[in-house]
């Protein structure tokens, strides 16, 4: 399975989104996250989320294939076209490996 894809459906006239992108986490640490893109077509997403972390690419991946599996039988298809927002999922990684950063390194060097 590819570790980035996109799903589309199309009701009643409309089509909705959905990419999804495997990326490793920061710190080299084995440690891998899914992010989640999802609106409407032709617009910016309405909704961006992540799973994880899960322990390696091919875990994160076997996770993918079963949501892929699952909204293919709500009418979703893979699409080949281009990810749109890629900048998206980019900026939530971000803010993942900012949060994972601040969470390891939240100590006081000098407690009161």
């Amino acid at each position: 399975m590819p570790r980035s894809l996109c799903l589309t459906r199309q009701c009643l006239g409309l089509v909705t989104r959905i990419e999804c992108s495997i990326r490793p986490l920061a710190g080299d640490n084995g440690m891998w996250t899914l992010l989640f893109a999802a609106g409407m077509a032709g617009e910016q997403p309405s909704a961006i989320k992540a799973q994880g972390p899960f322990h390696g690419p091919f875990v994160a991946e076997s996770v993918l294939s079963a949501i892929v599996d699952s909204l293919t039988l709500h009418g979703y298809q893979v699409s080949e076209g281009p990810q749109i927002w890629c900048l998206h999922l980019q900026a939530q990684l971000r803010r993942i490996n900012g949060e994972r950063t601040h969470r390891v390194g939240d100590f006081q060097s000098n407690p009161e």
